[in-house]
């Protein structure tokens, strides 16, 4: 059957080649296995990519469709992809990992023969939760968020050598901190720059290993972390905070931390995108004379005029009483939905003076 590998991709047939690595780059992230994602689309997208991203194959599937690259088709990527065909006397394919970005780390993990060559060892990303008042989250504040996590070794700063020892060039990778590589696997022939495993792509060795963390570079602690929250942030949303994750060890950099905000409900105050909700009961009199009466805000109290003749259920507009834009962009506004002020109790005098106006209609 025919694969439509534009579709596979979400590209249109005239997309250009950045358009087409885009797309497989954030659909692979997607599918992948490690991450949770369906291992059959995954090969499905990598599979559309490795025709559409060739230019000669490319053209070949526009004249004639999948069949040329299926067992028996037309020069195919060595023994067809049709269900990922064997390798035997195939010649397999070549993907370059230094194209792909961050998703050669992917597929090398997947298949394990590591990220791209040039490429630092990453630490993992973590993730951690802030809980912040409504009122912090429409104007910004500073939480402290305490982590235990793995830290760069604060004696040697995460080289793994000890302070004053004599530095050499890695015999390994004869100090250029890569070595070739090679591998073939279901999706093809792998071949790839990857980081040396001796000196983990310094190119250089300690001729003695740091005491304190036995030449890991690393050291795992609590440590308290000051986070600066913007203002107009919602509940569930997530900062970035680059190079707060974890440590891998020497000669890596720290993963990223993401903090999810979580927002504690208000008992006045409601959020609707950019605006800010409250319901305002209000008496009889005043929604029948017109008068004035204090809104809480979120700026604090406003004096807003009453109108005589007011419904129930009326909605005030304070403009610019709402949330601050993230990007800086003005506020929202406060939408204040006025109820008449039902008493559950009344003196006679009231009651009798209800009555009255009872009598009268209203």
């Amino acid at each position: 059957m025919s694969k439509d590998y534009y579709k596979i991709l979400g590209v249109d047939k005239g997309s250009s080649e950045d358009e087409i690595k885009k797309s497989f780059r954030r659909l692979a992230h997607e599918h992948h296995p490690d991450k949770g994602g369906d291992q059959q689309k995954f090969k499905d997208v990598n599979e559309a990519y490795q025709i559409l991203g060739d230019k000669q194959k490319r053209a070949q599937y526009d004249q004639f469709g999948s069949a040329a690259f299926e067992q028996g088709g037309m020069g195919g990527p060595g023994g067809g992809f049709g269900g990922f065909g064997g390798f035997d006397g195939g010649q397999g394919f070549n993907i370059n990992v230094d194209d792909l970005g961050d998703l050669g780390d992917m597929l090398g993990g997947m298949f394990g023969f590591g990220g791209r060559g040039p490429r630092q060892k990453r630490g993992h990303d973590l993730e951690a939760e802030l809980r912040v008042s409504f009122l912090e989250s429409i104007f910004g504040a500073q939480k402290d968020l305490t982590l235990y996590r793995h830290l760069q070794c604060a004696v040697c700063h995460g080289s793994g050598a000890e302070p004053g020892a004599a530095i050499s060039k890695c015999k390994t990778c004869d100090g250029r901190g890569r070595v070739q590589q090679a591998q073939r696997t279901l999706l093809g022939t792998f071949n790839t720059v990857v980081s040396c495993p001796d000196c983990q792509g310094s190119g250089q060795r300690a001729e003695q290993s740091c005491k304190h963390c036995s030449g890991t570079g690393l050291e795992k602690k609590e440590s308290v972390l000051h986070v600066n929250i913007p203002a107009g942030m919602e509940d569930g949303q997530a900062l970035k905070i680059t190079g707060e994750g974890e440590f891998p060890g020497k000669g890596g950099r720290s993963g990223d931390l993401y903090v999810r905000i979580r927002v504690a409900a208000h008992p006045e105050f409601k959020r609707q995108d950019q605006d800010v909700l409250s319901t305002i009961p209000v008496p009889f009199s005043i929604l029948s004379l017109g008068g004035k009466i204090d809104v809480s805000t979120v700026d604090g109290p406003v004096v807003l005029k009453i109108p005589g003749g007011t419904t129930a259920g009326t909605v005030f507009k304070l403009r610019g009483k709402g949330v601050p834009s993230t990007n800086g962009y003005g506020r929202g506004d406060h939408l204040a939905t006025l109820i008449p002020d039902v008493p559950k109790k009344l003196t006679k005098e009231q009651k009798s003076l209800l009555e009255q106006l009872g009598e009268h209609g209203l």
